[in-house]
């Protein structure tokens, strides 16, 4: 029977509320054939002690300082000083489910190498969890469960950060953790996407995500809109553009703006539409804004979808059905 070593790789900074639970929950797995690769990143609580603790009693935790400074170094040495055939995340704040390492594990074993094991999450708080994360958490369980995450890759993160695991090989192929991009899951989630792993369906929860108001996902400027969209463009540009099709933006709010804006630094030409009639016509960025029925007049197209308005989102896709264009070919909604 198989039984292969499972790295996890878990960096944590001043989370000693949580610590604990993580860990017991790592502890409390039915595979138990891991090794924890746990990164002090700086903590200036009683964290550090904690693990140390933890670590003395159990050698399968094993402790280290950060070289660097940040998440990204962490995981690095992380990676460095990992010995298993597989590697997952888990954030220090975060609770497992007992089989989240035994289901990740199988479904890699079963599928062999080139495929990505994900599972279903679940956010949970004390002060209740926001629409908006409720929301979030829906959109990606229902990717998970058909592996269709790559879908909608450019509207957002679609790999949990801490709720995913890969062959180490696959891991290194895709570079790793090496590129010093910020938001680093999103980043590694396109290169999981360039590198064609396949994302195998789950339908197991796997994941209890803790939210917070001092999360570093609310509060680091990392995890600001600007970077996304910036990651977002960057790899459009490098994995889906066609040079030989026109490109149009659709949409001049906040975020059409930051598109366009982004485009005209990269000198790169397009054609900027949007719905809003008080806009067509005029100029932003030296650049015209034209109805949406511009697009009667273009042939083979690929279009950025920049419009956060949900109803205004499906009207869209309904243009686009209408017109027989294909998503993530010929249109890309980015938010």
């Amino acid at each position: 029977m198989q039984n292969p070593l499972i790295s996890i790789l878990t960096p944590f900074k001043n989370t000693t509320e949580f610590l604990a639970e993580c860990l017991e929950s790592i502890q409390n797995q039915t595979y138990s054939h891991w090794e924890l690769l746990i990164i002090d990143d700086g903590s200036t609580d009683k964290s550090y002690q904690l693990v140390t603790d933890f670590a003395e009693q159990d050698k399968r935790i094993k402790l280290f300082k950060n070289p660097g400074e940040g998440i990204l170094p962490a995981l690095q040495f992380a990676l460095k000083k990992s010995t298993g055939t597989y590697i997952t995340r888990m954030d220090s704040d975060d609770v497992m489910t007992s089989q989240k390492l035994e289901i990740l594990l199988n479904n890699l074993l079963q599928h062999g190498k080139n495929h990505l094991a994900t599972g279903l999450v679940s956010y949970f708080s004390e002060e209740g969890i926001g629409d908006g994360y409720k929301s979030y958490e829906a959109w990606l369980n229902t990717l998970t469960q058909t592996g269709s995450n790559y879908s909608e890759i450019y509207k957002e993160c679609v790999i949990p950060s801490p709720c995913w695991m890969v062959h180490k090989d696959d891991l290194l192929v895709c570079e790793a953790f090496n590129p010093k991009d910020y938001p680093e899951d999103y980043d590694l989630a396109f290169r999981f996407y360039k590198h064609h792993l396949k994302v195998i369906p789950c339908d197991h929860v796997l994941h209890l995500w803790r939210d917070y108001s001092s999360r570093t996902s609310r509060t680091h400027e990392h995890y600001a809109e600007n970077y996304f969209l910036k990651i977002k463009l960057r790899y459009f540009l490098e994995l889906d553009r066609d040079p030989s099709r026109p490109l149009v933006v659709w949409g001049a709010g906040f975020k059409g703006k930051s598109v366009a804006k982004s485009l005209i630094e990269r000198q790169v030409d397009f054609i900027w539409i949007c719905n809003n009639p008080k806009k067509i016509g005029k100029h932003i960025y030296n650049q015209e804004l034209f109805g949406f029925n511009y697009l009667e007049e273009l042939k083979q197209y690929q279009c950025i979808v920049a419009v956060a308005n949900k109803t205004s989102q499906q009207s869209i896709r309904n243009f686009f059905k209408r017109h027989n264009k294909v998503a993530m070919t010929d249109y890309f909604f980015f938010c």
